[in-house]
């Protein structure tokens, strides 16, 4: 438990040395205090995402091995991403019923989901940067700490849920934490939790480009309720098959 709560403490304090040091720099470009521009932003989180990385990695708090893919596990991998898409509307679902969460960064997730290379960021360096860190580094310590996997499972969703800083962002990380614990439980590899994760992220930024009003919900996408429904219906139809199959397949 002691590792994991290291862990957590490095990964916020990377994050918080290079956002400081970012901010120093655009004070002194620009020659005055003023918000970052979406450039500046998705550097930032560039440079974030590659130096923890190379950290954990250095320091083997986070250990990469091919032994998992030389299985060739191609249909555990189609099955991850109809997984990733079949959970979706679900989520969303979900997260429409429950109070309305602050949203703290807001203006930043905007700026950068906008840009283009935003989906450098979000859907390909985040991705690998988080699943290294919470499940190949979090996770497989807490694993050593409790019999139960299900215990450090579970605290590794709430860290997960926790570090993104953002109530609104917290319900469906830490559903999609849980998911992605379960499958590094199964497997001893990231790369399911990576190709889920990188699905679900890709999702988001071609919707959140297609649909950009920030409120929009599930009725304003499909139309009504019945509408939602049924795409719920629809969507529960790939995801428990999908889950069903990863849980016949899913292996060490």
């Amino acid at each position: 438990m002691k590792n994991a709560l290291i862990y957590i403490v490095i990964f916020a304090a990377i994050q918080l040395v290079v956002r400081i040091l970012a901010q120093g720099i655009w004070i002194i470009v620009m020659g005055k205090e003023a918000p970052m521009n979406a450039t500046s932003m998705i550097i930032m989180m560039a440079v974030f995402s590659i130096l923890t990385m190379v950290i954990f990695l250095w320091a083997k708090w986070s250990v990469i091995s091919r032994h998992w893919v030389r299985t060739r596990p191609w249909f555990v991998l189609f099955w991850c991403v109809l997984a990733a898409l079949g959970a979706l509307v679900p989520s969303v679902w979900l997260q429409e019923l429950m109070p309305e969460l602050p949203n703290h960064v807001e203006g930043e997730f905007d700026m950068i989901m906008k840009d283009r290379w935003g989906y450098l960021v979000v859907g390909l360096l985040a991705p690998l940067a988080e699943e290294m860190v919470f499940r190949g580094a979090i996770l497989r310590s807490l694993l050593r700490w409790k019999t139960n996997p299900w215990v450090g499972i579970i605290i590794s969703a709430i860290l997960f849920a926790v570090i993104h800083m953002n109530p609104a962002q917290m319900p469906h990380a830490f559903l999609i934490g849980l998911l992605l614990g379960w499958m590094y439980y199964r497997t001893d590899s990231i790369v399911p939790g990576v190709v889920y994760h990188w699905i679900n992220n890709t999702v988001a930024y071609v919707l959140y480009n297609l649909y950009p009003k920030p409120d929009l919900t599930l009725t304003d996408l499909f139309g009504n309720e019945q509408r939602v429904l049924m795409a719920l219906g629809f969507s529960l139809l790939i995801f428990l098959p999908a889950l069903f199959q990863l849980n016949q397949r899913l292996s060490k």
